[in-house]
């Protein structure tokens, strides 16, 4: 009977084929024009669907569905949101132009940006510490962690078990032996080849470890997305340290590691810290289930201890989705005389491109210092692609000398810095899990631009006759790879 039927439908099998797939291209194509917000995806899409109905709706199905909104937003509703706020803590708009002054009073309204989108009150009262490099930032996190009384919580995205992982390791221990409840959250991805010894030896010390979203296959790549690439220690509540800075001995220029980079991190006392530490909170609860309650491990009364206004900018990918992407643009179009950015990776989306363009036609002085020497031929590749749409517009471009330039840093008129582990590409602004601090201060923002600045003395500029002078082949290679910016 089962075949008698087959022979019957025989003749109506291309009439199946064909209904089935345009049945499929409708479909796909009525998911892009609604779900894609860029209309030259949606029509991208749509096109290959149709032309290549069965083979390019399972593409789309593949690689075109958007999985990460999804997912985040499954993995945060595990979180128990913990802000409550002393009002005498918060700078409003007329506290924070009063103490600006009438040269910076147009930075009063990009403060409102932060707060709009993320619904985030300004904090008074911080005091902001660069420290350079690991040669800077390691003792001073290994000290505040051996001055812990009650609680210490670290965020790691790369924490390798080598000379300076073990320190760490060590110093989490004997915190743990004085009675300091210890958290340690590591990524996945991240943790590299060492996590598991990492994580056993933390453990074997009696520090509470996980991992941040465990993956089953046994190769892992930095590509991988929903990664956590936040870099945050808490210790007591009310100190707190973050940056761009992981725990591993590259960070030491004067050791003997193989790999050596450059980057800023940062110690923080104040009010903010209670940012950093819901940031910990948060991902903690998801990865783990357990909520770190408030008594325990926020200070009751947060200190004020510096002239720093600052405020927490977590990005959770696919929640707040636009957060990061509209304080930059917001800064951007906020500046009026300069615009200083250090980034490792540059891979600016089109708004960003076009906002460094405006700033820089408006006058404003754009300074944008890359690495010489990258860490990803790919990355750097599809960058040399992209600077031409800022070099033509007036925007300065400066390679850093090696070592590899990790530091990700911006200050605008010399009194906004933007500090803290995003980069200036699509995965920072759309697929990592990510921390930032916007601080409005002229002292902070004077140190950190004497920084950025001695790097740029170093450096040498990048220009557009330069980079309109590659070979054709060099320029296919690089165009080629720059197809693929919004996954690198």
């Amino acid at each position: 009977m089962g075949l008698e039927a087959l022979r019957f439908l025989e003749p109506f099998w291309p009439h199946l084929v064909v209904a089935l797939s345009i049945a499929l291209a409708a479909g796909t194509s009525v998911h892009a024009v609604l779900y894609k917000r860029d209309p030259r995806s949606a029509v991208a899409w749509v096109g290959l669907v149709w032309l290549s109905p069965i083979v390019g709706s399972l593409i789309y199905v593949v690689f075109g569905v958007n999985r990460i909104e999804r997912r985040a937003v499954s993995l945060r509703r595990r979180r128990r949101r913990i802000e409550q706020v002393e009002p005498r803590l918060i700078c409003t708009a007329e506290e924070l132009r009063e103490r600006l002054g009438p040269d910076l009073e147009h930075l009063v309204a990009l403060s409102r940006v932060g707060e709009t989108v993320y619904g985030r009150p300004l904090l008074e009262g911080n005091a902001v510490e660069p420290l350079i490099n690991g040669e800077q930032a390691y003792p001073a996190m290994l000290a505040a962690i051996d001055a812990a009384a009650k609680t210490v919580t670290l965020l790691a995205y790369i924490f390798e078990k080598d000379e300076v992982g073990e320190r760490f390791i060590e110093a989490l221990g004997r915190a743990g032996k004085r009675g300091v409840e210890t958290r340690v959250l590591i990524d996945a991805v991240g943790g590299g080849g060492t996590l598991r010894a990492t994580m056993r030896a933390l453990r074997e010390l009696g520090v509470k470890a996980a991992v941040f979203q465990p993956v089953l296959l046994p190769w892992r790549t930095r590509f991988m997305n929903l990664r956590n690439h936040r870099k945050v220690l808490v210790v007591d509540g009310s100190v707190g340290f973050t940056g761009g800075m992981n725990i591993r001995a590259s960070n030491c220029l004067e050791g003997s590691a193989r790999h050596r980079e450059q980057d800023v991190h940062f110690r923080i006392e104040g009010p903010v810290v209670e940012h950093l530490q819901e940031a910990f909170v948060d991902d903690w609860a998801f990865a783990t289930g357990e909520v770190l309650l408030r008594k325990q491990w926020f200070p009751e009364h947060p200190r004020e201890t510096g002239t720093v206004n600052a405020r927490g900018v977590p990005f959770d990918p696919g929640e707040r989705l636009d957060t990061l992407r509209h304080v930059l643009v917001g800064a951007l179009a906020a500046a009026r005389r300069t615009v200083r950015i250090v980034t490792p990776y540059f891979l600016p989306e089109p708004a960003l491109i076009a906002a460094l363009n405006v700033a820089a036609l408006r006058g404003v002085e754009v300074d944008i210092l890359i690495p010489e020497r990258p860490d990803s031929r790919i990355v750097h590749w599809a960058t040399e692609a992209q600077l031409w749409q800022v070099l033509a517009a007036g925007c300065r471009v400066w390679r850093t000398k090696p070592p590899f330039e990790h530091t990700k840093l911006m200050v605008v008129d010399g009194a906004w810095t933007f500090l803290g582990s995003a980069n200036f590409d699509p995965r920072s602004l759309r697929l990592n899990f990510e921390f930032n601090v916007e601080c409005y201060d002229r002292g902070l923002g004077a140190r950190v631009e004497e920084i950025i600045e001695a790097k740029r003395r170093t450096a040498w500029p990048a220009t557009l006759h330069q980079v309109n002078a590659r070979p054709l082949p060099v320029r296919l290679r690089d165009g080629l790879a720059r197809l693929f910016s919004p996954y690198l």
